[in-house]
């Protein structure tokens, strides 16, 4: 990509890398040059193409840097999150989830799709007996409400990543000795995202939508029944 050999061919340019739909193509640059091959305007296609490759190597750069996505956590420390839309939603649900139904909760974990372990707390998941951080399992954002002894799994849903009954099992698993008492959120743009994949929702879970941020769809049974008592 920064090679500019092969580019984005979506009309949405901040389309996640890992979204199903996205598709690449040759820039034209990079095919201009790969006709002149073999041919007597071969040195000085290559040469042009280096001064316009280096050019577009800046442009992209500044691009993504004035693209990158500011996350105010809790405690008032800032990140930066690369672009795209995935990390738009992890801003919501720290800035607006957190807000809502996270009140003092500090943040513990946050991936960002550059860096999976772009913030950590990591001596306090291990007092938590929360597992390694390397593992593939991990959710998008941790958070935990000491006061509540709550820890807030959180995913943000795009194309993937929602708490369904297989990975509810495996880290559930993971986690029989922590010491917190965890909840799993899958976290999702619209409601119409959400339907999409409904039926796949594990029993036990939450769901929080950052467009109806006041409002959460609770996959449970009894633990919320019994508040009509």
């Amino acid at each position: 990509m920064l090679g500019n050999i092969a580019i984005n061919s979506s009309f949405i340019e901040s389309q996640a890398t890992n979204d199903g739909s996205r598709g690449y193509c040759l820039s034209d640059e990079f095919a201009d040059l790969l006709r002149a091959f073999n041919t007597p305007n071969w040195t000085e296609a290559l040469g042009l193409y280096k001064k316009r490759v280096k050019v577009l190597e800046e442009e992209l750069v500044r691009k993504r840097e004035s693209e990158r996505v500011p996350v105010l956590l809790p405690s008032g420390e800032k990140l930066i999150l690369s672009y795209g839309e995935h990390n738009q939603l992890q801003k919501a649900i720290i800035e607006n989830f957190l807000a809502i139904y996270g009140k003092g909760c500090e943040v513990l974990y946050v991936g960002d799709s550059s860096d999976k372990l772009l913030y950590k707390e990591e001596k306090v998941l291990q007092d938590l007996n929360f597992f390694d951080l390397d593992h593939d399992e991990l959710p998008d954002v941790i958070a935990y409400n000491k006061e509540k002894n709550l820890l807030f799994l959180i995913e943000a849903f795009h194309c993937t990543g929602q708490w369904d009954n297989a990975r509810l099992f495996k880290v559930q698993s993971k986690l029989a000795n922590c010491k917190a008492n965890v909840i799993y959120v899958s976290a999702f743009e619209t409601i119409d995202q959400f339907r999409t994949i409904s039926n796949k929702i594990a029993w036990e879970t939450e769901v929080w939508i950052a467009d109806i941020p006041e409002h959460m769809i609770h996959f449970n049974g009894w633990k919320f029944l019994e508040i009509h008592k």
